[in-house]
C-alpha cells in the first residue's frame, strides 16, 4: 500500500482551485495532474492503452468472484456474459448503506469488490481496507473519459483505488396517482405524516435518512452540530411510526403501490418511471445529495486477479452502457455517454437540468462515521414503527 504519511496529498480547497485554474486556461492539464496526485496514474494508464487483454495475463482467475453492491445497480445478463467468457461465478451481495458495507469488512466479511460511494473512500483508505487498483489490469479504464470532479475521490496519495462506476443524486420518488407533487424535504415529512401516512419509506441509511431530516429543518446534509443533529433525530422519531417501513430497497413496494412516498436514488427513479409512469421523481429544492459510486477492491480480497477482470468488463464502453440503459445511473465516462440514445440523455431524472444541482451536496466522509449521526440513527431503527 501507498505511504500515506510521507507521499504528499492536496487537500479537498486545494483540488479545486488547481481545477478552477485549469478551467481558466491558467495551468496546462499535465501540471493539474501532477500537483493532484492524478500524474502518476496517467502514467501507468498510459502503459495500459498498448495492452488490448481484458484480464491478467498468468493469473488464474479462479472460479468464483464477489461483489458487494446496491440494489437494482446491475444489468444480471452482464455477470452471465463475465462467467460465459471466463468461467468465474459472480457472486453477488446486496447492500443499503456504506457505513453497513464497512462494518461488515471491519467483522471479517470478504468481498472481492464493493461499490463504495466517493466519501467512504477516504475512511477506507485511512483504515488500510483497500487494495490499490493495478492499472495494467484495466486497460478498459481510460483517465481522459471522465471529469476531474469524478476522478478526484478515487485518488489516494499517488495511487488510484476506485474508479468511478456512475453518479447520481438522491430525491423524493412519489405516485402521482394519490398525490401531489412532494417538492422539498420539509414537503416530504409533512405529507409522510399526512396524506402518505403508512405509505412512506425512508432509507436505512443515516447518511441520506438523518440528511434528508437536516435539510427538512433548513440545515446542512452533512451537519455535524449536536443540536442541529438532535432536531433531525426528533424528526425522524415523529414521523417513525407513520412510515411503511425503514429500507433501501424501496422500488418493491413503489412498483406494487404498497408505498407512495419514498426517499429515492434517481437510478432508482429512472427504473420505476421507466416502467410505471405515474411515479415521479424530483430533486428537493431545498437540498440534498448528489453522489458518484466507485468500483474498489477491498485489501481482504481473496480473489484480486479476477475482481480486477470482472471491473475491467464492466468499464468496457459497450457493456457499461449497456447497464446504464439497465440501472438509470448518471454515466460518467464520455464514451459511454456518446453510445448512449438521445431519449437516455434527454432523460431530466437521470441527467438534471445544472440549476437544479445547485442547492444539493456531496456526502462527507466525518458525516458517514460520525458517532452522533450513527447513535441517532440506530435509535431510529429500533423505534416501534
Amino acid at each position: 500500500m501507498a505511504d500515506k504519511k510521507t507521499s504528499p496529498e492536496i487537500d479537498a480547497n486545494g483540488f479545486m482551485a488547481e481545477y478552477m485554474r485549469l478551467k481558466r486556461g491558467s495551468v496546462t492539464r499535465r501540471h493539474f495532474l501532477a500537483v493532484t496526485g492524478l500524474g502518476a496514474a496517467a502514467l501507468m494508464i498510459g502503459g495500459t492503452r498498448r495492452t488490448s487483454v481484458a484480464t491478467s495475463e498468468g493469473s488464474p482467475l479462479g472460479k468464483k468472484v464477489t461483489l458487494a453492491t446496491w440494489p437494482n445497480y446491475h444489468d444480471p445478463q452482464t455477470f452471465e456474459d463475465f462467467t460465459a467468457r471466463y468461467g468465474v461465478e459472480v457472486d453477488v451481495s446486496i447492500i443499503g448503506s456504506n457505513e453497513g458495507m464497512m462494518r461488515a469488512l471491519e467483522s471479517g466479511r470478504v468481498w472481492d469488490i464493493i461499490v463504495p460511494t466517493q466519501y467512504a473512500i477516504a475512511p477506507y483508505f485511512q483504515r488500510d481496507m483497500l487494495e490499490p487498483l493495478d492499472l495494467r489490469r484495466l486497460p478498459n479504464f481510460d483517465l481522459n473519459s471522465h471529469a476531474d470532479r469524478f476522478l478526484k475521490p478515487g485518488v489516494r496519495a499517488g495511487a488510484i483505488y476506485g474508479v468511478p462506476k456512475n453518479a447520481g443524486t438522491t430525491g423524493i420518488a412519489y405516485n402521482t396517482k394519490h398525490l401531489a407533487p412532494v417538492e422539498s424535504w420539509r414537503d416530504f415529512f409533512d405529507r409522510a405524516m399526512g396524506d402518505a401516512s403508512g405509505k412512506t419509506i425512508l432509507h436505512d441509511y443515516q447518511l441520506t435518512a438523518i440528511g434528508g431530516a437536516l435539510v427538512a429543518l433548513g440545515y446542512g446534509f452533512n451537519s455535524l452540530d449536536p443540536t442541529e443533529l438532535e432536531k433531525a433525530g426528533e424528526l425522524l422519531m415523529q414521523v417513525r411510526p407513520r412510515l411503511l417501513a425503514i429500507d433501501s430497497d424501496y422500488q418493491p413496494a413503489m412498483r406494487t403501490g404498497e408505498a407512495w412516498l419514498t426517499m429515492c436514488w434517481s437510478n432508482d427513479a429512472s427504473q420505476m418511471h421507466r416502467d410505471v409512469p405515474e411515479i415521479a421523481f424530483d430533486i428537493a429544492t431545498d437540498g440534498g445529495e448528489i453522489w458518484t459510486d466507485y468500483y474498489a477492491i477491498p485489501a481482504t480480497a481473496e480473489n484480486k486477479p479476477a475482481a480486477h477482470a470482472l471491473i475491467n468488463h464492466l468499464l468496457h464502453p459497450e457493456i457499461a452502457a449497456r447497464e446504464h440503459l439497465v440501472h438509470g445511473g448518471t454515466a460518467t465516462d464520455s464514451r459511454v455517454r456518446a453510445l448512449l440514445p438521445k431519449e437516455i440523455l434527454a432523460n431530466r431524472i437521470t441527467y438534471p437540468d445544472e440549476a437544479k444541482l445547485t442547492a444539493l451536496e456531496f456526502g462527507l466522509a466525518v458525516a458517514l462515521t460520525d458517532p452522533k449521526r450513527a447513535e441517532i440513527m440506530n435509535r431510529f431503527r429500533a423505534a416501534r414503527g
